[in-house]
């Protein structure tokens, strides 16, 4: 499936439409290049469910919980300061991975090995005349 964003004013549309396409899946490994809007997008999809939280980019912590208002945990992690596969593994990956909770991941590619089989690979481009293609 492809969402494709215009402009700004179209994220929360734009997220509502992933949340209804989402399905049973709960794990999403988001890949994007740097600043194509992963965290943003993660963002109105946590707005969307009902995040009341400040939402940010968890780059240091690596792993930000918030709950949806229907009480729903969501984990939103960035690996993107990993250097080593043994970082994750300490953390307790597995304890939020198979947890069933929601789980948007981004920089998924530093730890590719140890994502579930059914993790949803959500590509986020930036298109030539600025647009943002969501893939899934």
């Amino acid at each position: 499936m492809e969402i494709k964003i215009n402009s700004l004013e179209e994220l929360q549309q734009a997220a509502k439409t992933f949340i209804a396409a989402m399905g049973d899946n709960t794990v999403f490994a988001m890949y994007g290049k740097m600043g194509v809007g992963k965290t943003t997008f993660t963002k109105a999809i946590c707005e969307c469910l009902g995040v009341e939280d400040v939402i940010n980019s968890p780059t240091f912590a690596i792993v930000n919980e918030y709950r949806s208002d229907s009480g729903e945990l969501i984990y939103h992690f960035d690996f993107y300061r990993i250097k080593k596969l043994e970082e994750v593994y300490d953390m307790g990956y597995e304890d939020y991975f198979y947890s069933g909770a929601l789980c948007f991941i981004e920089w998924p590619e530093l730890i590719e090995d140890l994502l579930p089989e059914n993790a949803v690979k959500v590509t986020i481009e930036e298109n030539e005349d600025g647009t943002r293609s969501i893939l899934f």
